[in-house]
């Protein structure tokens, strides 16, 4: 994935967040971690907002959020941040998070610090 500030084709945004399409999902990528989940909130909704024109689809999603941390994991409760994610991605992928049928939450080691949400639709 791209690093901050790099243009990427195929991604949307410069800045800590970025999106792109891709075989039929939206994957989106948040540079850094916080032990605040309610600060990703209105940094992917502004985001989303600004960034990315699109109507919420009817359904069932699929969705899948990757947090990758450096070192120890960061004390941050799991379910907060799915929470968190979902409310800020409702109203422009889902109309609302009861569309969610399956619901993935990981954390992993990784390279850099930053969450991964990928979207689609529940065949």
């Amino acid at each position: 994935m791209a690093g901050q500030g790099l243009v990427t084709p195929g991604w949307i945004g410069t800045g800590k967040v970025r999106l792109r399409e891709t075989g039929g999902a939206v994957e989106i990528a948040i540079d850094g971690l916080t032990t605040q989940a309610k600060y990703y909130k209105p940094l992917v909704y502004e985001f989303m907002r600004k960034e990315w024109a699109s109507r919420p689809s009817w359904g069932d999603f699929v969705v899948e959020i990757r947090m990758e941390h450096v070192g120890d994991p960061p004390h941050i409760d799991l379910d907060n941040l799915a929470k968190a994610l979902l409310d800020a991605i409702k109203g422009y992928l889902f109309h609302d998070d009861a569309q969610v049928a399956r619901l993935l939450v990981e954390r992993h080691e990784g390279e850099r610090e930053r969450i991964t949400i990928r979207v689609f639709p529940r065949t």
